[in-house]
């Protein structure tokens, strides 16, 4: 499998070759020049030949999930050029947020490490110390246990923290599969910082992929149907698949999105706003963008208040520590 950087130069690379004149199998031909790119161009190059759609040739070359998604919308139109741009366009996007966050988070997770050594080496030999020193007197030495039952304390708080993230990050992905799409939505639902993330994302691709199958000219219903098929966005088509039977019972499009708790309420005003589908389709791709940079907005603004959190967090950590350690020595000052 090709790496993320390396996906998104195969894509700026065929777009660029594409825009040149060059056909689709050339223009992949061209790509295993690069021997970085030669395996997964030539794995791209056999299932097209075998007859396998340009979605599923990327997918059997094991590009990303939002990659191949959108190449499936590709699919009824004929702007093979233009699809793959917006591919490289979201894919950028995406790896620039992700290099962000473990930029972010990257020096706050080296102090963390050494701040767990740090505790660990004094309630090993630090404070053990302190009650040989202090053994003399009673109240001394409760006061250093006192201090080392604060520190385990604090210690098992940390741990099982830990434990509690790991352990939901391991039952989300391993578990994920297993649920039907109706309850991850209900779990993502109950999770306060991720139904905000989950409710401008599917709205976002809810409305950037039917505008863009809506300029094909299909009827909504067919549009609606087209979107169900697809199994790479699964909250789309789960929505899709239930639109598609209310169409069938003549509800309007506007009260059913209403129902719906990951789509944001404009969509459903913008279909309330428009019935022939081309003034729709630009509204809807004009939303499209309005949320990508919504979405951009809000995760620079949660990547800025993540690392100056997480030092706040661990300053009031370290003066919890200096506090435990001197409290037995102000005991010893004022014997004295």
């Amino acid at each position: 499998m090709l790496s993320s950087d390396l996906q998104l130069r195969f894509l700026k690379r065929l777009v660029r070759l594409l825009s040149n004149g060059y056909p689709l199998i050339e223009a992949l031909e061209t790509l295993k020049w690069d021997p970085a790119m030669k395996q997964a161009a030539g794995q791209v190059i056999t299932a097209l030949k075998k007859g396998l759609l340009i979605d599923e040739a990327f997918a059997a070359a094991d590009f990303h999930n939002s990659i191949t998604s959108q190449l499936y919308f590709a699919r009824t139109h004929n702007d093979l050029q233009g699809s793959i741009q917006k591919c490289h366009t979201m894919y950028e996007q995406r790896l620039k947020h992700l290099k962000k966050f473990q930029q972010v988070i990257r020096y706050p997770t080296v102090l963390a490490s050494v701040f767990l050594l740090l505790l660990f080496f004094i309630r090993q030999s630090v404070l053990p110390s302190f009650i040989g020193l202090f053994e003399t007197s009673a109240n001394r030495s409760s006061a250093v246990e006192l201090s080392i039952f604060l520190i385990d304390l604090l210690g098992v708080l940390l741990l099982l923290t830990f434990l509690l993230f790991a352990a939901c990050f391991i039952f989300w992905k391993t578990s994920r599969k297993k649920l039907d799409t109706a309850k991850q939505l209900h779990l993502l639902k109950k999770i306060p910082l991720v139904r905000k993330y989950v409710r401008l994302h599917t709205s976002f691709l809810f409305a950037a992929h039917l505008s863009s199958l809506l300029k094909t000219g299909l009827p909504m219903k067919e549009v609606f149907l087209y979107m169900s098929r697809q199994d790479r966005l699964p909250f789309i088509r789960f929505y899709s698949e239930q639109m598609t039977n209310q169409l069938r019972q003549g509800l309007p499009i506007g009260r059913i999105i209403q129902q719906y708790y990951f789509f944001e309420s404009q969509l459903a005003a913008i279909f309330q706003k428009h019935a022939d589908n081309e003034a729709l389709e630009k509204d809807l791709d004009a939303y499209a963008t309005l949320l990508t940079e919504e979405i951009q907005r809000k995760i620079s603004k949660a990547l800025v208040i993540i690392q100056p959190l997480f030092f706040a967090i661990l300053a009031g950590f370290i003066i919890f520590i200096y506090v435990t350690l001197m409290w037995p020595m102000f005991q010893l000052i004022q014997s004295i």
